[in-house]
């Protein structure tokens, strides 16, 4: 993600394409110190979790901000640029086990995933029920990734950036001996389980996500020069080692004359250029009820320009995409609640939730 600190927040509404499009609305929920991420624990109804740059998670209780953070490692983390905590994930067993992971860039630049633990009210982490799960050297200070994702299969997810510096200097993203530029699987329920690389040739996945209905992945790569990027992967290729082509590729074109190093590629199913925007964010595949005319598409934005989108998923091929009527500038990312409803995060500030007008 390109993180820019200046730019004003906008919403507006309207749109009328193929017959009933929906008009969407955006409501801000909470005021926050440049947010990154807003993730739920499953089984624990009415509250979010929203990630803060700088090294804070603060809880949304029945859509209210606590003032009192939930996790505080501000002394640990790097912020600034693409540099902080990066987001927050919630063991599928949460409600009972009180673990979680988060994602930060350490006071020297490197990435670490690290369990923590909540107390068993779950109103506050426990600072000393930490355990580090991956260290990763960071060349660079760009291209971290920093998404963690439990998927289907009950796995912890990590999106790792190819470590940054133009055109991936240093080939990582297509080399088998590092975890940058991938898509890294831990068991996190088996001490010493080893981390397996399930995809590779990642430039800098700004947000992934699996569809809670289907269990397809989503993930979006933001690109060089010329290229931003939407890929998909069907369930049923998850088993595999997938190369989505990064620096191979950027988007379809060819950005570098060699072979893809291993695995299958992942051609990108929608791509856009410099007039859209320059740093694509991943969303979700809409499952919610507020807003049927949404559900079964893939909601993803632009950072720099504000702009949203969303297409529906057919054969393996990207259909209708269209430009939704609301924009949020530095939308960091989205969120989505238990029941399926999603929301916007702004590195200016806000956390929205998106509605029907």
């Amino acid at each position: 993600m390109c993180v820019l600190f200046a730019v004003a927040l906008a919403a507006s509404g309207g749109a009328a394409a193929d017959g009933e499009q929906t008009r969407l609305r955006l409501v801000t929920i909470g005021r926050f110190a440049s947010p990154l991420h807003l993730a739920p624990a499953r089984g624990v109804r009415g509250r979010l979790w929203v990630v803060e740059q700088a090294g804070r998670i603060r809880m949304l209780v029945n859509g209210r901000p606590v003032r009192r953070p939930f996790l505080d490692i501000r002394a640990r983390v790097l912020s600034g640029g693409e540099q902080g905590l990066l987001s927050v994930a919630f063991h599928p067993n949460y409600a009972r086990n009180r673990r979680f992971f988060v994602n930060y860039t350490d006071t020297a630049g490197d990435t670490r995933v690290v369990e923590y633990r909540a107390n068993r009210a779950g109103t506050h982490a426990l600072p000393r029920a930490r355990r580090q799960l991956l260290f990763v050297n960071q060349p660079y200070a760009n291209h971290n990734g920093g998404q963690l994702v439990f998927g289907p299969d009950g796995a912890l997810y990590v999106g790792m950036g190819d470590g940054g510096g133009a055109g991936d200097p240093g080939n990582r993203a297509q080399s088998p001996r590092s975890l940058l530029g991938k898509l890294v699987r831990i068991d996190v329920d088996r001490r010493g389980a080893p981390r397996r690389v399930v995809a590779l040739g990642l430039r800098n996945p700004w947000r992934f996500s699996f569809d809670r209905q289907t269990s397809d992945l989503y993930v979006a790569d933001v690109g060089q020069g010329a290229w931003e990027e939407i890929d998909y992967v069907p369930r049923s290729r998850l088993g595999a080692l997938n190369n989505f082509g990064w620096d191979v590729y950027e988007g379809r074109d060819a950005f570098e004359q060699k072979q893809l190093s291993q695995g299958r590629l992942v051609q990108p199913i929608h791509v856009y250029g410099r007039d859209d925007g320059y740093s694509v964010t991943g969303g979700f595949v809409y499952r919610g009820r507020a807003i049927p005319e949404l559900r079964g598409r893939y909601l993803f934005g632009d950072y720099g320009s504000g702009k949203i989108w969303s297409l529906r998923v057919e054969r393996g091929s990207a259909r209708d995409v269209r430009l939704e009527a609301i924009r949020v500038p530095e939308r960091a990312s989205f969120g989505e609640d238990l029941s399926g409803e999603l929301y916007a995060v702004s590195l200016a500030g806000r956390v929205y939730r998106i509605l029907a007008r």
